[in-house]
């Protein structure tokens, strides 16, 4: 049993945790999470929808038709830094002597085609012609100028962008202006997330950010209006202290300071189940924030989206009949139950344990409520081009139940040839690309803090001040967070995912005004 001192009682307070919460993840660190039981993976047609073109339109037409009293908000996770994006220009910055080598011998030392390929191709990115500016008439060098160029770029005495939101640095170059990941959300909700002249949009951030995404909204907001023709209401909100997990030393117990405190980490992004389940709307779009996309794409990004919107809306609308007429007690029907049956099969993805059959009535009624009455999300699938994230199973839980899950490879026991087969053999994964439904059919939002499996999250090395610890990261928020929806998974476009993960894929056509 944990000993908490007066001390590590006051520190709890503080952040919000309880003591039977930290006694619980450090019971999480003794026992292991376990791995995840992969079934098969989710193909087209077992258990990923392809739509046709004529199938697409009637989804769209369906979204577009609905009745406009529905509230939407687009939910963006944009807390990440930029610094993992700029690594290996940080590497360069440290490795690379101009007065020794030249830049090419540098590549030839090191290997580094990143480098080369961000210098070969510098004139392309948004933020050259201010990096350019900067440094204009210091060095005639060229070798020096390539260095002073990732300098200004990235260092406190020049741009600094190496230590930016991700969500505020400049993407995409339009001539008169650069727009950044945070702009780009608010065109492209005008497209496919607003209702009537009207979008709102929910971006979750660092508290130390939120000055920064207030001063840029306050200077893109005209121009941004101007090009759409709506208005926006946007929210922040920031990861709670109280989600943060204890570390362990390498014996299970607190990790502790050099003062004596005990050392707790942010959750992870599965932390946001919280900040997700304070928005209360009837539709709720997740997208991450370096997901963006230029105009000539845009068409194609929209029509996706509202894709998803109608998928989640025609499901929403059976589920809600069928579960209004559960709890009214207008259905007692062995066909009718076998219709709802089928449609929790069929359309949500929900399986059933063998011995249903064998259940009466009352208790078929029962299991019906409990399948029908959760959120729903849909999540939109890409092909698999060897881009990393979570992929699309079917996946069976210690009670023999098999659902439809979002896996991450760190899940999976690569040990086992089955489950390593599995998943090599897996043809989509997530771009997280999310439509939810997150109210019943009374229009009363579900506590989403009800459907996470605590069990999905993770255990990772890691060290501080030279010392081994072990951190516990939080079921993922597509992953474990959301494992007790209902889930429908849609094969969408590649020209839909285009994230930013390192500063050369600004570069890629997608980013390429």
């Amino acid at each position: 049993m944990i000993q908490l001192t007066d001390s590590d009682n006051a520190q709890l307070e503080k952040k919000g945790i309880s003591k039977e919460k930290v006694r619980n993840q450090i019971e999480t660190f003794i026992e292991g999470i376990p791995f995840v039981n992969l079934e098969k993976a989710a193909i087209v047609e077992e258990g990923i929808y392809k739509f046709s073109k004529n199938e697409e339109e009637e989804l769209i037409k369906y979204y577009e038709t609905f009745p406009k009293n529905l509230s939407i908000l687009k939910f963006v996770p944009a807390s990440g830094a930029a610094s993992r994006m700029f690594k290996a220009l940080f590497n360069f910055l440290d490795s690379y002597n101009y007065k020794e080598e030249t830049f090419q011998e540098y590549v030839s030392r090191t290997n580094d085609k990143s480098m080369e390929a961000f210098v070969s191709s510098i004139e392309n990115f948004p933020f050259y012609k201010k990096v350019k500016n900067l440094i204009a008439g210091k060095t005639s060098d060229e070798n020096e100028v390539i260095f002073l160029f990732v300098k200004q770029l990235l260092g406190e005495e020049g741009l600094n962008y190496g230590f930016f939101p991700k969500g505020l640095l400049p993407f995409h170059d339009y001539i008169e202006y650069t727009a950044t990941p945070f702009e780009e959300h608010l065109l492209e909700s005008a497209v496919y997330a607003k209702s009537g002249k009207q979008a709102n949009l929910h971006f979750t951030i660092s508290e130390q950010h939120k000055e920064m995404f207030l001063e840029e909204h306050a200077s893109i907001k005209d121009r941004v209006s101007k090009n759409t023709g709506i208005e926006y209401t946007i929210s922040y909100s920031f990861q709670k202290s109280a989600t943060d997990t204890i570390a362990v030393d390498m014996d299970n117990k607190p990790f502790r300071n050099t003062d004596g405190s005990i050392l707790f980490r942010p959750g992870g992004h599965g932390a946001l189940i919280e900040n997700l389940n304070e928005q209360d709307a009837d539709i709720i779009f997740i997208k991450n924030i370096d997901n963006v996309v230029v105009p000539k794409q845009i068409e194609i990004l929209g029509n996706s989206k509202k894709v998803l919107a109608g998928v989640l809306l025609q499901a929403q609308e059976k589920a809600f009949k069928y579960l209004e007429a559960l709890e009214t007690a207008t259905i007692s029907d062995e066909d009718e139950l076998l219709k709802i049956k089928n449609f929790l099969e069929d359309k949500l993805n929900v399986r059933f344990i063998d011995s249903f059959s064998t259940y009466s009535l009352e208790e078929k009624i029962s299991v019906l409520k409990d399948k029908l009455n959760r959120p729903i999300r849909v999540c939109g699938m890409v092909k698999n081009e060897g881009e990393p994230g979570g992929g699309p199973f079917w996946v069976k839980d210690s009670s023999g139940r098999t659902s439809l899950q979002i896996i991450e490879s760190a899940q999976i026991d690569m040990s086992l040839e089955n489950q390593a087969s599995i998943l090599k053999n897996a043809t989509h994964f997530n771009p997280v690309d999310l439509v939810c439904g997150v109210k019943n059919y009374k229009g009363e939002k579900y506590n989403l803090l009800n459907f996470v499996d605590v069990k999905q999250g993770f255990i990772t090395g890691k060290t501080k001040e030279g010392r081994e610890l072990k951190a516990l990261e939080l079921p993922g928020l597509w992953n474990g967070a959301m494992a007790f929806w209902n889930t429908i998974f849609v094969e969408v476009p590649l020209e839909t995912f285009n994230p930013v993960k390192t500063v050369n894929d600004l570069l890629k056509p997608s980013h390429q005004a």
